[in-house]
Formats: structure tokens, sequence, C-alpha cells
């Protein structure tokens, strides 16, 4: 009996330390499912949030794809895609200063893509300027010239370049 007694009371104990050590890895996963950095564009507005820690670290004006109403169905349709990617790769060698490439087409984008018998396309960045247009600075966000991709100041694409990692999750809205 003083066995089975021993048994309860470890049994009291470690269900006690439990709930007592519980919030704190509650706390510590709530906190872990915010990225520390997110990008955020909303198309409407033309604008691009940068998020860090869950709270805005800066906003962005932005110029988008020639045919900027809509999600992206095929390849030269000049629209910006909309959903949920991320950043897949970081170009230092590109003919827009530098360039954050986004994860388009994802396979639902695919799948849309090959119902409509087309090419998704692919290769959308976040990206400066033209080296040889650099010098028109904010003014590019005058027109939606991209062929879908999301366009930024070469020194605000320094700036963002700094600040976003690769894998950073992209959600682009209408």
């Amino acid at each position: 009996m003083i066995l089975f007694g021993r048994h309860i009371l470890l049994f009291f104990f470690f269900w006690n330390v439990s709930l007592w050590a519980a919030p704190h890895s509650l706390n510590s996963t709530t906190t872990s499912l915010i990225p520390p950095v997110k990008i955020l564009i909303k198309k409407a507005a033309r604008e691009m949030i940068l998020i860090k820690k869950g709270k805005i670290f800066k906003t962005y004006k932005v110029a988008l794809g020639t045919n900027p109403k809509g999600h992206k169905q095929c390849e030269g349709d000049g629209k910006t895609p909309e959903g949920i990617y991320s950043i897949s790769h970081k170009y230092t060698k590109s003919n827009f200063h530098l360039a954050l490439q986004i994860s388009y087409p994802n396979k639902a984008d695919c799948a849309h893509a090959k119902k409509m018998k087309c090419s998704p396309g692919g290769l959308i960045m976040i990206h400066g300027l033209p080296k040889s247009f650099a010098y028109l600075g904010s003014k590019h966000r005058l027109y939606d010239w991209t062929l879908g991709c999301v366009a930024v100041t070469n020194a605000e694409i320094e700036e963002i370049w700094k600040h976003v990692p690769t894998g950073t999750p992209v959600e682009i809205l209408p």
C-alpha cells in the first residue's frame, strides 16, 4: 500500500509541475508562430509592408505589372500574382539592381494554368530599377510597368535586402 501511495504522490507531483510549466511553453510556442520577418503586398494600394516580429517596420510604395487587376493566370499576362508565397532566392546580379525572387508559381497556380492550357510563367521578383533607369527614383511608381513583378527604388531594395532572408513569407493581396 505504501508503494502504491508513492506512485500516486509522484503522479500528482509531476502533473502539478507540468501544469506549472505549461503556460511558459505555450507562450514560447505562440511566439514562435510569428515569423521574424514577413512581406505583405497590397496591390490595390500599391503598397509593400515589411513586418518584423509582428509589427509594421516600414511601408513602401510600389509599381506592379502592366495589367495589375486580378491574379496572374498565364505567362505574359502582365499581372502580379496574388496568394501566399515566400522568398526563394536573392540575386545580386540582376538587371534590376537587386532582386528577391518570389516562389511563384505554387501548385495551385500550376494547376490553374494547366486548366487554362498555358504556362503559369515565373521569375516574379521584388526588385529595384533597371540600371539605365535608376535616375527615375520614386517617379517609376507613376505607372505600373513590370511584367508582373513588384518594383521599388534602388535605395529601398537595398534596405529591404538587409532585412529579408530567403524563406521569408510573402502574402500578396488584391
